[in-house]
């Protein structure tokens, strides 16, 4: 039995959208290790003076903190819910992308590979480290991880194939 050129693009595919997202637990898992051992927690290293420090926080909350401060018993429970339904999500978005949307791709793997961290958190300790801080002055970005920016970068490059595969299609389609 011989397998058609395009199931085996599209397995390539998958299997390097996969590696990515196991690239991104690693990496997470690696840097919240590094901080918890190496940080004290609230304590902070400045790496940019005025804009930059890594600061070792914990978020109980969502993204960005949000709901952080709720003292409800079933946040946890509801946070690690949204993520496993954001996973399936995810998982079949990533196993129906064709070969060809590779920024969809890798968006959708990034985005599952920092869900999928932030998700170990969760489930380990009902919490999520936290600690990259940008700021200028007192305006500053709420404390994240690299889990955290790579669901960012995956949804914006989700945006921007959004955007031009909607305006390249709708120029070809377009009466001269």
């Amino acid at each position: 039995m011989f397998l058609d050129q395009n199931h085996v693009t599209r397995n390539s595919a998958r299997a390097l959208y996969l590696l990515i997202a196991f690239g991104v637990v690693l990496l997470d898992r690696w840097s919240k290790h590094m901080v918890e051992q190496h940080i004290a927690l609230y304590a902070h290293i400045q790496i940019i003076p005025g804009f930059f420090r890594l600061t070792h926080t914990e978020n109980t909350g969502a993204a960005f903190s949000l709901f952080a401060d709720s003292t409800a018993p079933w946040k946890t429970g509801l946070l690690i819910a949204f993520s496993v339904i954001a996973l399936v999500v995810v998982s079949i978005l990533l196993w129906k992308n064709h070969h060809a949307q590779v920024a969809t791709g890798v968006g959708l793997a990034l985005i599952m590979g920092g869900a999928l961290g932030n998700l170990w958190d969760r489930l380990a300790r009902g919490r999520v480290v936290d600690f990259l801080l940008l700021y200028v002055k007192r305006y500053q970005w709420p404390v994240f991880n690299l889990a955290d920016s790579a669901i960012v970068v995956g949804a914006g490059l989700l945006v921007l194939e959004i955007l031009f595969h909607k305006s390249s299609a709708g120029e070809g389609s377009r009466p001269n």
